[in-house]
């Protein structure tokens, strides 16, 4: 499946700061065919690094969810119209820090307003009504994406008939802020980041690099990690007894660092962690359940065992209020050894309860 990226772009958007932003660009990227009533579209929603591509093949590349999209698979391309945006803040084709800022004509660089989860929502109901899709028969996403789903049913509880909440939260923890603080610190510390405008320039690829490593490192879990890497060298037969690379562990972060370095800018990273750090469902309007008292979406929330950046609890905490609530919600604890990342490559159970999931609430949706 060949896809290309698509944009939008729209006179403006009014943030939850206060601020507004013109004009407003947005990637996107759709799969699939929207049918005769308009009521078999699902939005995915992406995490931190994720982008428009989630699906099918750009420039010969996978997209980041491709084994969950497509046909016959959990989101079945051929039942279902898929849509995928790349976030507000983003670097991937949706207006960021490193799009032009019409009032100086040089990239916004740390002139770019702050964002929220709540703004990436806003930009991407605008970009549904441009395609003309009045309801959603699902939103879904991991990780941060899990974030926009959440916000996506308490913003707009009228438009989506379900959630799929997978490895998230609904208010990023202490532990979570640190692990962003340090990322932002090692991009600000590099000399090349230049208080954001480096775009002229040379990026803050030490930094940003190790933004990556430290990310990632909170991406796998302990076992993982053994069973991957373990103590073996890279290619050698004893210890250095420098400060070379000298075990595998070392050398793939260091290569992940590379790679992140070459395809994410520094200052969306800034922008987009600060976004996850400021979310919390809660904020300003009372408790967690006050928050679902007017929400009537389906919801399937999934966690894993070992993923120790969003751990298990916090996904058992919105079930917990949900089903106090008396909510339509179904929760599965799925066992893997993958950490965070299970979501994107433990797909086998993920994908059988996603494909019930979607099933079940097609036939309530009908049934109404």
């Amino acid at each position: 499946m060949i896809v290309e990226t698509r944009s939008v772009r729209f006179a403006g958007i009014s943030l939850e700061s206060g601020a507004r932003l013109e004009p407003v660009e947005v990637a996107y990227q759709a799969y699939g065919e929207l049918n005769a009533a308009r009521s078999n579209a699902i939005l995915i929603t992406h995490a931190f690094s994720g982008d428009a591509h989630a699906a099918g093949l750009t420039d010969g590349k996978p997209g980041w969810w491709d084994n969950m999209i497509g046909p016959g698979k959990a989101f079945d391309t051929e039942r279902y119209f898929i849509v995928c945006s790349n976030v507000l803040g983003g670097c991937q084709g949706t207006t960021g820090p490193a799009s032009i800022n019409p009032s100086t004509g040089h990239p916004y660089g740390m002139l770019f307003p702050v964002i929220t989860i709540a703004d990436m929502v806003e930009l991407q109901k605008m970009l549904l009504d441009h395609l003309g899709i009045p309801q959603l028969l699902a939103v879904c996403g991991g990780s941060m994406g899990g974030m926009q789903a959440l916000q996506w049913s308490v913003s707009y509880p009228e438009m989506g008939h379900s959630a799929i909440i997978i490895a998230s939260t609904a208010r990023h923890s202490a532990q979570q802020i640190a692990f962003n603080e340090v990322g932002r610190q090692a991009i600000m510390a590099d000399p090349d980041w230049n208080g954001g405008a480096y775009y002229d320039g040379k990026p803050p690829g030490r930094g940003l690099g190790i933004a990556r490593m430290v990310g990632h490192i909170t991406y796998m879990s302990d076992e993982s990690m053994r069973e991957k890497f373990g103590r073996r060298l890279r290619e050698k037969d004893k210890l250095g007894f420098d400060f070379s690379v000298d075990f595998e562990v070392e050398s793939y972060l260091r290569y992940r660092g590379s790679q992140f370095v070459t395809r994410f800018d520094a200052n969306s990273y800034l922008y987009i962690t600060k976004a996850e750090d400021y979310f919390d469902l809660t904020r300003g309007s009372g408790s967690l359940g006050s928050i679902f008292e007017n929400v009537r979406t389906r919801f399937l929330v999934i966690s894993f065992t070992s993923d120790w950046l969003y751990p298990s609890y916090q996904s058992q905490e919105i079930v917990r209020v949900l089903r106090r609530r008396n909510q339509d919600v179904a929760y599965c604890d799925l066992q893997s050894n993958y950490g965070h990342d299970a979501f994107l490559v433990d797909i086998a159970e993920q994908s059988e309860i996603v494909r019930g999931f979607l099933g079940s609430t097609e036939r309530e949706v009908a049934a109404r």
